[in-house]
């Protein structure tokens, strides 16, 4: 790695991470070279690193703006931007101009290279401002509880969390705008990054992240757009959804938060559907009986728990509920953290799947499957947490588990398919 002096204007550090994978067969990339420039001299490299055999570069600091700049609505951009050049052999290089970096957070630049034997074309992805600093047209309102009797509308027997949802990247009648398959969780990380900042307090993140996921999951439990005719399940338009970015980095500060409640919506008693809990900044829009996304982040400063902030916007009646099952999943989160002394069927499951994920990542050492958790599978658990910027407990919690099904599902597919 070499390294030249950042600049100065910017006072304060960020953290930058990047996970790179083949688009062909989800397999870490090795070797990969990542070049960081700051976006104002694109010619000028600032870092410059390598993947190891996991696909994952080693964390590095770059300038970022003072932190106060994210925590109070003003005309200063809270957040520097960097030109990320990816490249490895044997694959077409990977362009993101515009990735964001907040003081003290780590940014991880997660990216798909596609073989040069399946394309020639070199991909761009230009990022848009932030939400809460770029100009975007404000949100259409809606009905919180969408009406599902009408005649011929599809609208699902219970609450699923998807393992996909398309993302329709423009407005829903632009016919022009790309579709994107996007695993729910990435999609929901994506979101949360582009709409708050990852530097407010935890029950903020939470207030907010749960809002966005009840918003998904009404679309994808009424069947909003396919009922009108349209081939995806939601929007990248701010008007009539929520922004997601296709190529952005996301916080790992949010990523682990979406990972311990991603299962989790907003209900009202003896209503099934997800509530469509609208938001907005609070600032340059006003929504009086939305949650106010600034307003959001005082009360979290005042020591408020999420679900307090929830109720402050949302009224009394408004609870956190979460659905059971999650498509693709092979098996559920067994209900208790798997640790040393564990014993039994998740156990032998949990390792199976770890020994699967071992062949792709060779980082992770394979174990005895014998349903007994000892210090072994307990420090290949450890090294899984590491790779997959989980905290390194070397116990399986809600987190480890379905990011360990998660993976294994995604290896296990391509084997299949090949």
């Amino acid at each position: 790695m070499f390294s030249l002096k950042a600049n100065q204007d910017l006072p304060d550090m960020g953290y930058f991470q990047a996970n790179i994978t083949s688009e062909i067969d989800n397999h870490p990339i090795e070797d990969a070279t990542i070049q960081i420039s700051d976006i104002n001299t694109p010619n000028t490299v600032l870092q410059e690193i390598t993947t190891d055999s996991s696909g994952q570069s080693e964390m590095i600091e770059l300038a970022a703006p003072p932190l106060e700049y994210s925590l109070e609505p003003q005309a200063n951009q809270p957040y520097s931007e960097y030109n990320i050049h990816i490249e490895a052999s044997g694959y077409e290089p990977v362009d993101i101009s515009g990735a964001e970096i907040l003081s003290g957070e780590t940014a991880l630049q997660n990216a798909t290279l596609l073989p040069t034997a399946y394309s020639q074309t070199e991909q761009l992805f230009v990022i848009p401002p932030h939400t809460l600093y770029g100009e975007y047209p404000p949100k259409i309102s809606e009905e919180e509880i969408k009406p599902i009797n009408q005649t011929g509308e599809i609208v699902l027997s219970r609450v699923v969390i998807p393992e996909y949802v398309i993302v329709h990247d423009g407005p829903p009648n632009d016919s022009s705008a790309k579709d994107y398959y996007v695993k729910y969780k990435d999609y929901i990380k994506n979101v949360a990054s582009s709409e708050i900042y990852a530097t407010w307090p935890e029950a903020t993140l939470f207030a907010n992240i749960l809002a966005i996921q009840s918003i998904t999951l009404n679309r994808v439990y009424t069947e909003w757009y396919r009922n009108r005719g349209k081939d995806f399940t939601i929007t990248s338009s701010t008007a009539y959804d929520q922004k997601w970015i296709s190529g952005r980095n996301i916080y790992n500060s949010i990523s682990k938060a979406v990972d311990t409640i991603f299962s989790n919506y907003l209900s009202r008693p003896n209503v099934s559907q997800p509530i469509f809990t609208q938001y907005c900044d609070g600032k340059r829009v006003s929504c009086p009986n939305w949650m106010r996304q600034w307003e959001s982040k005082s009360l979290g400063e005042n020591g408020l728990s999420a679900i307090e902030i929830l109720r402050y916007f949302y009224g009394d009646s408004i609870y956190i509920n979460t659905s059971e099952e999650i498509s693709g999943i092979p098996s559920s989160w067994p209900g208790t953290d798997l640790t040393i002394g564990s014993t039994g069927s998740k156990v032998r499951q949990m390792q199976e799947q770890l020994n699967v994920i071992a062949g792709t990542y060779p980082q992770v050492p394979k174990i005895t499957a014998d349903g007994i958790y000892g210090q072994n599978t307990a420090n290949a658990v450890k090294i899984f947490q590491r790779i997959f910027n989980l905290p390194q407990t070397g116990s399986v919690d809600y987190p480890t588990w379905y990011k360990i099904s998660e993976v294994y599902v995604g290896i296990s597919r391509i084997a299949e398919l090949s």
